[in-house]
């Protein structure tokens, strides 16, 4: 299970001393390809404790990263959903809008929940405002419609519960037919919370879902990730789903920050010639760091653990 992700020996690869202007925290970036670089969407969180969203860019989505001078998306106070702040973004192209959808996580008066923008370039940002009420995270949408319906996984906070659901739209605006899709398990590692990592992947084999999972110990919680698989036509039926931790807080950048013994995926692209995934991740609530990984291996591990 150790084996899954393998840690780039140069991380953490972002930290706040290599941004252009002054922030406490960099981290839990939203990553995708576009014009022959690899993007990342970063989440920045200045000393006044908000946070905001910066593009970056590199060419082979390891190192020699183009970072601007000043933040991408701020807060806006048109949309008072924004007002604390708007972070945790994961990115998908939509292929039936031929736009990119960034789903991102908006601090409103009323607590956190699921905002959208899309954009064709990365350079013009329209807002769609929330997709549901708070309080709600870790929010992304597939990358293409299944059924004649966009699909929605996320996670809400209902009755203090904090399981993964998964919604359905027509049309990016009225969603229903929510149900429960991962619940947390009672007792095992991901018992206290869980919610997505990064965007579904497909595969022929079904959809893959990397998502951190939460158990709150006696001084701190712990962050660690798993995987699930959902069938391909049908994403809300689980076929299989690790009964194990696959990536777990052990290096010190992941155990010690501004949060403690957080890992934390949110972001990958797959690099066809290596025929491996990079899968970006937050650490410590502070810094970004990369692990690998292959698609056939975390197979290997979902086939081990079918229901």
């Amino acid at each position: 299970m150790d084996g899954v992700f393998r840690r780039y020996e140069k991380n953490p690869i972002l930290c706040p001393s290599n941004w252009k202007y002054p922030c406490n925290a960099v981290f839990n970036p939203g990553a995708i390809e576009f014009n022959n670089y690899v993007f990342l969407l970063c989440r920045v969180e200045t000393f006044n404790g908000y946070s905001h969203l910066t593009l970056i860019r590199s060419k082979n989505g390891i190192d020699n990263w183009e970072i601007p001078e000043i933040p991408t998306l701020l807060p806006d106070e048109k949309f008072d959903e924004e007002r604390w702040g708007i972070e945790d973004p994961r990115i998908v192209y939509l292929d039936d809008l031929k736009k990119y959808a960034i789903t991102y996580v908006s601090f409103s008066p009323g607590g956190p929940l699921i905002s959208l923008i899309m954009t064709d370039d990365f350079k013009h940002f329209e807002r769609k405002g929330p997709l549901v009420p708070p309080e709600d995270k870790d929010g992304s949408l597939f990358p293409k419609k299944i059924k004649d319906s966009f699909v929605l996984i996320h996670r809400p906070i209902i009755r203090g519960e904090g399981h993964i659901w998964i919604s359905y739209s027509p049309d990016l605006i009225h969603w229903g037919k929510h149900k429960i899709l991962l619940p947390v398990r009672p007792g095992m590692w991901d018992c206290h919370r869980v919610g997505l990592g990064c965007p579904p992947i497909e595969t022929d084999e079904g959809w893959i879902i990397i998502y951190h999972g939460i158990r709150y110990t006696a001084s701190i919680p712990i962050y660690r990730v798993g995987l699930a698989l959902l069938e391909k036509e049908n994403p809300e039926r689980v076929i299989s789903r690790t009964k194990e931790w696959v990536f777990s807080p052990e290096e010190y950048y992941e155990r010690i920050g501004n949060a403690m013994n957080v890992v934390f995926p949110t972001g990958y692209v797959f690099k066809k010639d290596k025929n491996e995934l990079i899968v970006y991740y937050g650490c410590g609530d502070k810094c970004i760091s990369i692990a690998f990984a292959s698609i056939s291996d975390m197979l290997t591990v979902l086939k081990n653990n079918k229901f």
